[in-house]
């Protein structure tokens, strides 16, 4: 019977307490977006993904919290158009391939690029340091580091070092995006 009351108790707090929140998930090509939202969506992760060209959204149910996801294309045609997603969310999360080291001071300038917007300032920025599972990634310190992160300021800033194929630590970034984004 406890099992029917908490069912219940789930669909009421779902009815209303839901919360919708915005996110938009921007990095480089290749960095791996479209595998992790497809993955936080409770899907598989394939190897052979596509590029998104433009843009795609998904909504991710976690709990009674639903989160709007907004996959933008990391090809540098699409990159002017990642202020526009951005404005108003309740959190940008930037990826990068962590295994590409070559690619990083591109993700760097980028990212920097786009946090100078003063329309984006307070917006809390979580960057993950996707393909973890790779032997050649950097390590969460080094990501810091490469992408200059303590420099940041005007939001808070997270990182952590995830794998969307191995799904190692989803956990921890759908429960950062739902603690920062909640209030």
């Amino acid at each position: 019977m406890a099992g029917l009351f908490k069912a219940i108790y789930e669909w009421l707090l779902s009815k209303f307490w839901s919360t919708e929140m915005d996110v938009t998930m921007i990095g480089l090509q290749n960095a791996g977006k479209t595998s992790l939202l497809r993955v936080l969506a409770g899907g598989e992760f394939t190897v052979d993904s596509i590029p998104t060209v433009g843009f795609n959204m998904k909504k991710v149910q976690k709990g009674h919290v639903t989160l709007k996801c907004w996959d933008i294309g990391g090809q540098p045609r699409f990159r002017s158009m990642w202020e526009r997603y951005c404005r108003g969310v309740n959190a940008i999360v930037y990826i990068v391939d962590a295994a590409d080291k070559d690619a990083l001071p591109i993700a760097k300038e980028e990212l920097h690029g786009l946090l100078e917007k003063q329309v984006l300032d307070g917006i809390p920025l979580l960057v993950l340091g996707n393909k973890s599972d790779l032997p050649e990634k950097l390590s969460v310190d080094d990501l810091i580091e490469a992408l200059d992160m303590k420099s940041i300021s005007h939001r808070e800033v997270s990182c952590y070092g995830i794998s969307a194929k191995e799904e190692t630590n989803l956990d921890a970034v759908l429960q950062w995006l739902i603690k920062k984004t909640a209030h």
